[in-house]
């Protein structure tokens, strides 16, 4: 991975942890997911009239994205609802890299050092140590189920547009479809689960939600261009870093305590991060 490719990765890892903490925001977490859903169309039509079209093959991973986003933004969704920025996000990130490493070994084509291998493992304990306090104080137990189901679904959109993008020749284009069948099928889905009502009607929701759709879309694009250079679940683990920005989101926007286990845990991602660069 080059350094170019490292700080794209890094600043990816920053919007990521902007659009999880503008969803934190709204009222309603499910109303403020469906309406960046509905944003991310018209960004992802318009990408994709100016980046040109993609190869017919990689249609079918597109649907298949836009599906497993779907469980991944439920998942996510109902997790915030019961539980802080600095704890859900762990969790849910948290697990990704270590699943999407295993199906690697078995699924994927890239070779990976010891060394890699070793930048994963201390990146994913580093996160785990970040979640533990969910267990360790009296904090809502229920968050756990749902932000693991978030994260199984972020391991399986992970290697679905790993491979996607590969296939389809352009990996913005490719991405900007994603988004218009993502939010078209999330958007969709919870309004026949939910009816009209889950839709905000407010103008600081559309807002929010319109800001966290682009950064979304920059975070989203950024990882997987560097999934068609670079290998699959080294990027998807330097993107867990995000989890350093969430923390300080929490910590200096919403007011969540920082403890010394999460100091500590901040610390252990830092060194799985360096272990990338050496």
């Amino acid at each position: 991975m080059t350094f170019g490719v490292f700080l794209a990765v890094m600043a990816a890892a920053f919007l990521h942890a902007l659009w999880n903490a503008l969803i934190k925001l709204g009222t309603s977490k499910i109303g403020a997911m469906v309406v960046l859903s509905v944003m991310e169309v018209p960004i992802g039509l318009g990408v994709a009239f100016f980046m040109g079209p993609i190869n017919p093959a990689a249609i079918p991973w597109v649907i298949a994205a836009g599906i497993t986003h779907f469980a991944y933004k439920y998942f996510l969704s109902y997790a915030y609802e019961r539980g802080d920025l600095s704890r859900v996000y762990p969790i849910a990130r948290g697990a990704a890299p270590m699943l999407v490493t295993v199906a690697g070994i078995f699924l994927l084509t890239d070779v990976m050092s010891s060394r890699q291998y070793l930048a994963i493992a201390v990146l994913a304990a580093g996160i785990l140590m970040m979640a533990r306090g969910v267990f360790s104080s009296d904090e809502n137990r229920k968050l756990v189920p749902f932000a693991l189901g978030s994260a199984l679904a972020t391991a399986c959109y992970t290697l679905i547009d790993g491979q996607g993008a590969r296939i389809s020749g352009n990996a913005v284009s490719y991405i900007a479809w994603v988004f218009v069948a993502d939010g078209l099928i999330f958007s969709l889905g919870m309004l026949a689960m939910r009816g009209r009502k889950v839709v905000p009607m407010g103008f600081q929701a559309w807002k929010m939600g319109t800001i966290g759709a682009a950064a979304s879309f920059g975070a989203y694009a950024i990882a997987v261009w560097a999934m068609t250079i670079a290998p699959i679940a080294l990027v998807a683990a330097l993107r867990e870093t995000s989890i350093l920005f969430a923390v300080l989101i929490g910590w200096l926007v919403f007011g969540e305590r920082m403890s010394r286990d999460k100091a500590a845990a901040a610390l252990v991602i830092v060194a799985g991060v360096i272990l990338t660069r050496v």
